[in-house]
């Protein structure tokens, strides 16, 4: 990832705009310059950043955006070869077979995410040896739709990497293929003397002049300044923090289940990498289904249902095919105002359907049965239409329900809950963090358009600019 990382910083952004513009797709464009309006920000923040913590939120936000354009112009080659191709009129219908049946689309999310850690006794238990952290997060990636999680810091006292994150995908096939990334950053630590209690600091303060104190502290900001390591705080290196892939995996439709499943997780890093991570080499997730003709009606119309042994010719319903039942309402109005069907027709794997003579004589009905088993009795419904053609809808509306309950499988068994993601919040404001000098208070004020004022307005207005790109960045989520 990070070599073509590399290779995205020396791309023509503007020939992938012109590429888009080609293609006349305007959500397309719209989503390619949202990223790198982001990735161009994302970068002049990077090199602004004071604070550790910001700037690995920066280096996740630009590694995100460079994740979407790759997707991005994957799906715009892919798309500009479909033009050639058709502007050459060598298209797949005219050598291939003709198009077959295609499955509905469904939505799928994912959530309860947690990696397990595995320490050492010594420590976990113990508490002894150095104590690291680490910056972790998932990058999700379904086709061309990439999401990502929140950052966290994991040190020796977590035994688990929690997400609460509810990461949902939409316009998925029953093929679909979800790899999960997890990326980790170690953390540098930065020495004793920043650690130490702040009684300490405060002792340190009161026992320096402020002439004294206003020197050390131009030192400091000289030191840093000039790119020579401070006395106190070591230089961050250039370009910001560095993501590694720690793991990663790939679920598909057979991980769906309306439950708390482990999967396993293939380790992409060593001991040696400077980001490893002890992990368990699983992760746990929920990841449900929800195809669209599970959740929307399929078909709908006026039907006469007659049950087997009736002798009347049965009563007169609004139908309406939805998930794997076939509601029968009074009146067509009833389904809009919540009111409960007269009977329901379930539609399953099992069922068997058989229609009448579509090219019989005029006059007679244009019927079909739906039979279901239970235990050793058989029931059958018959159901009558007003036409030939509305007997044709009801029959491809049926015939399509049972191609999609086989490709969407165990998704069709009854529908599963997905909870809509809450809006992602940018990161909250962190305290400044620095020396053990930085963190002394000085009792003499700095005086208005001083020296130090002006230090003071360009840190708070970088803070600013990163909490308003962090903003932008998490509404569009």
């Amino acid at each position: 990832m990070q070599d073509r990382l590399h290779i995205l910083e020396d791309l023509n952004m503007l020939y992938i705009r012109q590429m888009a513009l080609s293609l006349e797709d305007t959500e397309l464009q719209r989503k390619l310059d949202h990223e790198i309006r982001m990735r161009e920000g994302a970068c002049k923040l990077l090199a602004a950043c004071s604070q550790r913590e910001q700037a690995l939120e920066a280096t996740k936000s630009l590694l995100v955006c460079n994740s979407r354009i790759l997707s991005y112009m994957g799906e715009l080659q892919r798309r500009k070869e479909a033009q050639v191709l058709g502007k050459t009129g060598r298209r797949h219908s005219d050598t291939g077979p003709p198009t077959e049946r295609s499955p509905c689309r469904g939505r799928i999310c994912i959530s309860d995410l947690r990696i397990p850690l595995m320490w050492k006794d010594t420590e976990y238990f113990k508490n002894k040896g150095d104590l690291h952290r680490w910056a972790v997060f998932l990058l999700l990636q379904l086709g061309e739709q990439i999401q990502d999680t929140e950052m966290i810091l994991v040190d020796r006292t977590l035994t688990d990497i929690s997400f609460q994150n509810n990461v949902l995908f939409t316009e998925v096939g029953p093929d679909f293929e979800l790899r999960l990334e997890l990326y980790g950053a170690c953390m540098e630590e930065e020495g004793a003397l920043a650690g130490a209690p702040k009684r300490l600091a405060t002792k340190l303060s009161s026992s320096l002049g402020r002439s004294s104190g206003k020197r050390v502290r131009a030192s400091l900001d000289s030191a840093g300044s000039s790119g020579s390591s401070p006395i106190l705080l070591p230089t961050p290196a250039v370009g910001g923090p560095r993501y590694h892939l720690l793991a990663h995996t790939t679920l598909t439709l057979a991980a769906v289940q309306d439950g708390f499943r482990t999967h396993d997780l293939t380790l992409a890093s060593h001991e040696e990498n400077p980001a490893w991570l002890p992990l368990y080499g699983s992760v746990c997730c929920r990841l449900a289904a929800q195809p669209l003709c599970m959740t929307q009606p399929t078909a709908s119309g006026t039907l006469r249902v007659q049950q087997a042994g009736e002798l009347q010719n049965g009563a007169q319903v609004h139908g309406v095919l939805k998930g794997t039942n076939l509601f029968c309402y009074r009146r067509p109005e009833d389904t809009d105002t919540g009111e409960e069907p007269l009977f329901t027709i379930v539609i399953n794997k099992d069922t068997r359907v058989r229609a009448g003579e579509l090219d019989q004589a005029p006059g007679r009905p244009f019927t079909l049965s739906i039979s279901n088993q239970y235990g050793d009795d058989e029931v059958t419904h018959t159901l009558q239409t007003e036409s030939r053609e509305a007997l044709q809808s009801w029959m491809e509306a049926l015939w399509q329900l049972f191609f999609d309950m086989s490709q969407w499988k165990q998704c069709c068994d009854e529908i599963m809950k997905i909870e809509t993601p809450a809006p992602r919040k940018p990161p909250q404001a962190l305290a400044k963090q620095g020396s053990l000098y930085h963190e002394m208070v000085l009792s003499e004020p700095v005086a208005p358009g001083g020296a130090g004022e002006g230090l003071l307005l360009q840190d708070n207005a970088i803070s600013a600019e990163i909490q308003a790109l962090l903003s932008s960045y998490y509404s569009d989520r």
